[in-house]
Order: structure tokens, then sequence, then C-alpha cells
């Protein structure tokens, strides 16, 4: 066996292995040029894409990581109606009351709110066959993180590319990355947030206390697996109906 078969052997026997990966009802296509493994497929949900590119990443002989996954949406929608979702949802969040914000459709910006010059940030975004792309700028950390978990919130879409930048840039601390995850899962409607616990070391998200339903154990850490950065995320969550 040649090491670029062998690479991709590898690859696939990691993703098999893993349990939040199903390759059987999701196929993900592997291959490998030079040591660069692309990544090809439809994948279950974030959670299995985040793992994926990161099992991936971990064989020896891998030098880069193309990624070509989508994540199934739960209702496949045309781009026209992710981006008036996404919209709604960033004009209904306090925390991007002072933020201005622009859609890109058609080579054609649309500013759908402008900011005062002391706001949070500028985002635009665009939708194309599903993927939604978050590019400006925004003055923190939690307020990427808290976009991004709301592009993935957003019905029909297959794929979520964070390009915001942070200025001033500033140290990521895993505090902050606690603080932000309390206010997704305040902000999702199908949790009660009061009864969860979180912490996060080293980027790794650890969910304690009880919900009603494995559904709702289930969302909980997808909106954790959904902040940008997070590498791993530890469900200890009870369900207690």
């Amino acid at each position: 066996m040649n090491p670029r078969e062998a690479i991709t052997r590898q690859v696939h026997a990691l993703l098999e292995r893993e349990s939040r990966i199903n390759l059987h009802r999701h196929p993900v296509a592997i291959r490998n040029v030079n040591g660069v493994v692309l990544l090809e497929g439809e994948v279950a949900d974030v959670a299995a894409k985040k793992l994926a590119l990161k099992l991936a990443a971990s064989v020896a002989g891998v030098d880069g990581i193309v990624d070509r996954l989508r994540v199934a949406p739960g209702e496949r929608r045309g781009d026209g109606a992710v981006r008036d979702s996404l919209a709604r949802m960033l004009l209904e969040q306090p925390e991007f009351r002072n933020c201005t914000l622009r859609s890109y459709t058609n080579q054609r910006r649309e500013t759908l709110r402008s900011a005062q010059a002391d706001g949070v940030g500028e985002i635009e975004f665009s939708v194309t066959e599903g993927v939604i792309v978050l590019e400006g700028q925004v003055i923190s950390l939690s307020h990427k993180r808290f976009a991004g978990v709301l592009a993935w919130w957003t019905p029909g879409r297959r794929d979520v590319l964070n390009s915001l930048e942070v200025k001033p840039e500033y140290e990521d601390r895993d505090d902050e990355v606690t603080e932000v995850l309390g206010l997704v899962l305040e902000a999702d409607p199908l949790l009660d947030a009061a009864q969860i616990g979180m912490a996060c070391r080293d980027k790794t998200v650890i969910l304690e206390g009880s919900v009603r339903t494995e559904q709702q154990k289930q969302r909980a850490e997808l909106d954790a697996w959904s902040l940008f950065g997070v590498a791993r995320v530890i469900n200890r969550l009870q369900v207690t109906d």
C-alpha cells in the first residue's frame, strides 16, 4: 500500500469509529493529494463536520485539509429564504442592535441597518447554495461567536463560514466562551438555560445539569459545537422527563 492510500484509509477508519459520524447514512468522499486531504459530502450536523475535520487533521502525514463538507439542513430552502431568515434574527437580537448589517446578493449590497460610529461593528452576509458567509468586523469574539450561532440556527443553511474579524484583536479566553454560550442558551427558544451548567477549559466545553428530553440534550450540545473556536464538547446533561 502506498503512503497516499494509507493516509486515506486511516482517515476513513477514524471517521467510521466516531459515533457522531455516520458514513453509511452520510457518505464522505476522502481524497489525498500530496498530504492534503479533501473531505466532501453532507454530514448530519455541525458536530459531525467539526469532528471529521479534526480527525482527518490528526493523521500522521496530513499537511492540510480542504473542507467541502456540508451539513444536512432541517429543511431545504432557497438562498433568498435563508438570507431573509438570517436577516430577521440579526435584526431582532439585542446584541446586534447597534451593529451595521448588510446583505449581499447578485453583486448588490443592501444596508439593513446603519449603526452609530461607536457601534459594535459591521456584519455583511451572503448565501450561496445554502452556505452562509459572514464578513466584516465586530468588537469582540463574543459578537463573532453569537453571529455564527445565529447563522447555524438559520433554517435551510448547509454551512457557515464565519470570516468576521475582531478589532481590536485580543487574546481569546475560556471564560468568554462560557459567557457567550450562556447567552446562546438563553436565546435558544427550545431550551431552559437556567437548568444547564457550563464550563470551558482549553476550548473544551462541558455541559452539566438537566433537560426534559433527549432532543434538548442534543440541541444544547449542538449550540456549543456551533461556537467559533470550540474544539470539543463533553455532554453530561441528564434527561429528567
